[in-house]
């Protein structure tokens, strides 16, 4: 369930499920919402599963399992992967070095399994890893006025600066830990993370002070990072090798081995993968239902260049800024044709590769595909 789910049934809100945990959908009309975040700022509750790395070894375990450098310095983190051996993407973590412990944000399904796993394989280390999922509240500022906005509810402390950096203060009588994250909707971002008890008078605060923010869901958060470009876990890169993806802000190339690494290295060394992730433009789509809304293609639907076969849609969706049907896509890597077809309910539709991100807003998103 969420944390404060008493509050956002009081706002009207529309629960659906995301990796098995309770979420917001939306408060109604998620279109004008949409909107209303990239004009402004919005407020959401994020689905983290929380895992907690203590002990004198924990930097040294952690950095020997993932595919990114661990920052040694507190108040620092990263984005990194857990590989499996064939170089496939198992789970996606934050990792935030908190001082005497680590705090990693993963999606909710993994974490239990991720502490049963890594606990299983600490041997003579000095590292404690537990689940503490519920031991906290997280929430993300996205918008124009994201930094207006946390500025003028933080205190004892300025907005942080740099992606995956954080600083400690307090939003009324709560600690709070402020992050600035990685833009995954395209806008200027941050999680504020709080103990579970706290969360509804942080969520009060960062709804009603300063700057007011529109509640939104994560109907909206998925239209938002599709316009900005952002692969998501479970829709693109679970299952998918990082250089597919041009997931170069994940990985660290001087790092030394983790599971996976050599499969990576391989390809990168090769100088590029068999694939690509591109955005796609739907120029007519065919008919959708009784209100005239264009159909939106499935996930998986096929990708022609021709009678060729080039590729598959991972997401789509309309987008309310375009007022057109855009999708991610992953298609061959050798591609040059810019015009191809997708199948949308039984017929081809015209689709153009079209430049990410779809949409530019106030900042860019650190999973926008890069390629040597």
């Amino acid at each position: 369930m969420t944390v404060i789910e008493a509050i956002h049934s009081e706002h009207g809100a529309a629960f659906g499920e995301r990796d098995g945990r309770t979420i917001v959908e939306h408060f109604g009309r998620p279109e004008r919402t949409h909107r209303a975040v990239r004009n402004g700022v919005g407020l959401i509750e994020m689905a983290y599963g929380v895992v907690v790395v203590e002990g004198d070894d924990r930097l040294e375990y952690v950095d020997n399992v993932v595919s990114n450098r661990v920052p040694a310095e507190d108040g620092r983190g990263c984005y990194a992967l857990v590989l499996d051996p064939q170089g496939g993407i198992e789970i996606e973590l934050y990792v935030y070095n908190a001082g005497e412990r680590l705090l990693l944000f993963t999606p909710p399904s993994t974490a239990e399994p991720l502490v049963e796993d890594w606990s299983e394989k600490v041997f003579i280390q000095d590292v404690d890893i537990r689940l503490a999922t519920d031991d906290y509240a997280v929430f993300g500022i996205h918008g124009p006025t994201a930094t207006e906005k946390i500025a003028s509810v933080l205190n004892g402390a300025a907005s942080p600066d740099e992606r995956y950096s954080f600083v400690r203060g307090t939003m009324g009588d709560e600690g709070v830990t402020v992050i600035r994250t990685d833009a995954l909707t395209g806008e200027e971002s941050y999680e504020v993370i709080c103990a579970a008890d706290a969360a509804a008078d942080v969520y009060d605060i960062l709804e009603t002070q300063g700057l007011n923010a529109a509640p939104f869901g994560y109907r909206t958060f998925e239209s938002l990072s599709l316009e900005a470009g952002s692969p998501l876990f479970e829709t693109e890169l679970e299952g998918t090798l990082p250089n597919v993806l041009g997931l170069r802000n994940a990985l660290d190339w001087e790092k030394g081995c983790y599971v996976g690494q050599e499969v990576v290295s391989r390809v990168e060394n090769r100088g590029q993968p068999s694939r690509k992730l591109v955005g796609l433009t739907l120029e007519g789509a065919a008919d959708g239902d009784e209100d005239d809304s264009p159909a939106v293609p499935d996930a998986e639907a096929a990708i022609f260049d021709g009678d060729a076969t080039v590729g598959e849609v991972t997401r789509a969706g309309e987008s309310p800024l375009l007022e057109a049907v855009i999708a991610l896509a992953v298609v061959d890597y050798g591609l040059e044709s810019d015009a191809l077809t997708v199948r949308v309910g039984g017929e081809e539709v015209p689709a153009t590769v079209t430049e990410l991100p779809f949409v530019e807003g106030s900042d860019r998103s650190d999973r926008l595909p890069a390629y040597q």
